[in-house]
C-alpha cells in the first residue's frame, strides 16, 4: 500500500495546513497509541525541538495517546538522537519526536522510533495510517493513559554521549558550537565543557521562532567567521533537532558530511565498509578506494543508509548533509556523537581537522534546490528527461548528474558533479531553470 502521510523521514509540513494541525495530531496520537498498545508495554516518550508549535502538538499527541490507554513520558526539548536513546534505554514501546529538523519554525513534523531506538518499519507506519482512517474510540476512564515528566533526561543523554567517546579529555581545544537555536542549545555546550573544552556557544538562545534562522548546519557562514575571529580549533554546527552536524576547521573551511565520513573511516578501527548516498561526492568514493575501504551508495535519507549498513553488516555511514550514523556507538544519526568521534581522533592523532581531511579527493559539485508549487512527480516530465539527456551528453564521463524530489518538501534537488567547476555550475543552473519552468 502507498503511504498517505509518512515520507522518508516521518510526517512534515507547514503548521496549520494538513496534516500539520492539532486535530490531526490528536488523531495521530490515538492511532499510534492503538498500534503500540498491542504490545505489553504501554509507555511512549515524547520529545521536541524549540519551535513554538511544539507545545501545541505535544499536548495534542499526549491527549490522543492517553485516549488510547497509553502512558506518556514527556522529555521536553531534546535532540532527536537523545529521544532514540532514551526510548531504547527505558521500557518505552516507542518514542515520538516533534521536529522539522533543519526547516524554519513555520514547519513542523513528527518522527517515530520503536523500542530499539530505530525508525519504524513500513509495516508499522502503514498500520498507523490504517488506524487514522478509523474514528477515535476513547478507552474506558479507568484505562486512560497517564502523563509524567522523565527525570534527568538531559543528563542521561549527556552521559551516553560522553561514554561514546570514552570520556575523551578535550582540554586544550577551543570549540565554537552553533546550536541552530534548536534542540542542542542546552545539551551540547554543557557536555563539551564537561569534557574539558573551552566552549564558545552561538545560536543557543531559542525563542520559538529563530530555529535555523541564519545559523546551524544549513547556514554555517557565521560559524566560519567566528572560528576565525576566536582562533578556535574547530567549529561544530548542528541542525534544529541535532541529528546532523557540519564542521569548520581551524582555517575556516567548511567540512561537510563526506569529509567527516572520510576522517572517521580513515582513523577509526575495524571499519569494514562505508555507506554513503547518491549525493555523496565521487571524490569520497575514490579516496576510500585508495584506502582499500569498500563504499556503497544508498538512496538519499538516513533510513536508507541505515538499511544498507544492516544489509552489509557495516557500522559507518552518512550523508553529505551531515547525517552521520556510527552504529558502534548508537542506533541512529547523531550530530553530537559524530562530532565527539572527530574530536577524539584529533586528540589521538595530535592533528588539526584540516590536516586530517586534506588528502581526500573532492570533485566540484553544485546543488540547487528548486521549489515547486506542490509535490508531484515532476521528474517524469518529457522536457525534463530530455534536458537531463542533453546535460549528460555535455558532461560525458567526467562526472555525475542527479535530480531527485525531496521526501518531505515540494522541492527538486538538482545535483551536478564533475571535474570542471564552471561547467558543473552551468549545467546545474540550466537543469534547475528547466525544472522551475515546468508547471503541475
Amino acid at each position: 500500500m502507498t503511504k498517505q502521510y509518512f515520507g522518508t523521514d516521518g510526517i512534515r509540513g507547514i503548521v496549520g495546513t494538513s496534516p500539520i494541525t492539532p486535530d490531526f495530531m490528536l488523531h495521530l496520537g490515538f492511532a499510534a497509541g492503538t498500534v503500540f498498545a498491542q504490545n505489553n508495554t504501554h509507555s511512549v516518550l515524547i520529545g521536541k525541538d524549540t519551535r513554538i508549535s511544539g507545545y501545541m502538538f505535544e499536548s495534542a499527541l499526549e491527549a490522543g495517546l492517553s485516549a488510547a490507554g497509553v502512558n506518556v513520558g514527556l522529555l521536553g526539548v531534546m535532540p532527536t538522537p537523545g529521544i532514540a536513546y532514551l526510548t531504547q534505554k527505558t521500557d518505552a514501546i516507542a518514542g515520538i519526536v516533534i521536529s522539522a529538523s533543519h526547516n524554519p519554525y513555520q514547519d513542523n513534523g513528527i518522527k517515530f522510533f520503536c523500542h530499539d531506538g530505530q525508525k519504524l518499519s513500513d509495516e508499522v507506519e502503514l498500520a498507523i495510517e490504517a488506524k487514522l482512517r478509523e474514528p477515535i474510540k476513547t478507552v474506558a476512564a479507568n484505562k486512560l493513559g497517564k502523563a509524567y515528566r522523565v527525570a534527568k533526561a538531559v543528563a542521561q543523554y549527556q552521559e551516553f554521549c560522553m561514554n561514546s567517546c570514552e570520556h575523551q579529555n578535550l582540554q586544550g581545544l577551543k570549540i565554537v558550537l552553533d546550536c541552530a537555536n534548536g534542540a542542542t542549545y542546552h545539551v551540547a555546550p554543557e557536555l563539551f565543557a564537561q569534557l574539558g573544552a573551552e566552549v564558545i556557544a552561538i545560536a543557543h538562545t531559542p525563542d520559538g521562532l529563530n530555529i535555523n534562522v541564519d545559523c546551524g548546519s544549513t547556514a554555517p557562514k557565521n560559524l566560519q567567521a567566528r572560528v576565525i575571529a576566536e582562533k578556535a580549533d574547530i567549529g561544530i554546527a548542528f541542525d534544529g533537532d541535532g541529528d546532523r552536524v557540519i564542521l569548520v576547521d581551524n582555517k575556516g573551511n567548511l567540512i561537510d558530511g563526506d569529509r567527516i565520513l572520510y576522517v572517521l573511516a580513515k582513523y577509526k578501527k575495524n571499519i569494514t565498509g562505508v555507506v554513503g548516498t547518491l549525493m555523496s561526492n565521487l571524490g569520497l568514493e575514490r579516496s576510500l578506494e585508495n584506502l582499500n575501504i569498500p563504499f556503497a551508495r544508498a538512496n538519499v535519507g538516513d533510513r536508507y543508509v541505515l538499511e544498507l549498513l544492516k544489509q552489509k553488516n557495516w557500522t559507518l555511514g552518512g550523508e553529505s548533509s551531515g547525517h552521520m550514523i556510527c552504529l558502534e556507538q548508537t542506533t541512529t544519526g547523531d550530530g553530537i556523537i559524530a562530532a565527539l568521534q572527530i574530536l577524539r581522533i584529533m586528540m589521538q592523532q595530535k592533528s588539526s581537522l584540516y590536516d586530517l581531511q586534506k588528502d581526500m579527493l573532492y570533485f566540484p559539485q553544485t546543488l540547487i534546490n528548486v521549489k515547486l508549487e506542490k509535490k508531484y512527480d515532476v521528474l517524469s516530465n518529457p522536457k525534463i528527461q530530455l534536458a537531463i539527456q542533453q546535460a549528460e551528453k555535455t558532461l560525458q564521463n567526467r562526472g555525475r548528474i542527479l535530480l531527485r524530489c525531496s521526501g518531505t518538501e515540494p522541492i527538486v534537488r538538482v545535483m551536478v558533479e564533475g571535474e570542471d567547476a564552471a561547467e558543473v555550475k552551468m549545467i546545474a543552473q540550466e537543469l534547475a531553470a528547466v525544472v522551475g519552468y515546468i508547471k503541475a
